[in-house]
């Protein structure tokens, strides 16, 4: 095998850092009791996205995800995706603020009775700090329950915002198992 030359005055291409993220995975195994009150400030809508196209898809995943380096969706095809999103054992809710698109929860029901996954779960940047994600979050997990699993399993890790983890556990997730994930980060 022969070497590339770089061309004199040319850089050779730049390798990505890869990012490390410690990767817990939580589960509730019975419902919340109790339901917190919606925030009134900003005015927010919740609504199940059903026959979502792969571009609001995409526009709301890289909304949310972007700053965490979401991996898993971006890099599949339109018709992959369009697949996995719009398949039967896919829920998705869109979160409003203001009436503009500010997060959203998708889970799959693939593996009922035994179990609801969350998928992703997450709201913009833009509206975190504002109380909004542990209502969000408590009501992503009431419409989980809706489907009577034994139990529900969310995902979390490092590159995710600081207070994901403590959050789930305040509301009734527990750990069950950690692992190590190398990421490519999102640019």
């Amino acid at each position: 095998m022969t070497e590339k030359k770089i061309p004199k005055g040319k850089k050779p291409p730049r390798r990505k850092k890869m990012l490390s993220a410690h990767v817990t995975h939580l589960e509730m195994t019975h419902p919340l009791l109790r339901s917190l009150p919606v925030p009134t400030r900003p005015m927010i809508a919740l609504m199940r996205a059903k026959n979502i196209s792969t571009g609001f898809y995409r526009y709301m995943y890289e909304l949310v995800g972007k700053s965490h380096h979401w991996q898993d969706r971006r890099l599949i095809d339109d018709f992959e995706l369009d697949e996995i999103i719009n398949c039967d054992e896919c829920e998705i809710h869109v979160l409003y603020a203001d009436g503009c698109p500010a997060g959203f929860f998708e889970f799959s029901t693939a593996a009922l009775p035994e179990t609801v996954e969350f998928v992703h779960i997450g709201i913009s940047p833009d509206i975190q700090g504002l109380g909004i994600g542990k209502w969000f979050v408590s009501t992503a997990i009431r419409t989980a329950w809706l489907h009577k699993p034994g139990r529900l399993i969310v995902h979390t890790n490092t590159l995710d915002h600081p207070a994901a983890l403590p959050l789930y556990q305040r509301l009734g997730f527990s750990p069950f198992a950690v692992s190590d994930e190398i990421i490519e980060p999102w640019n």
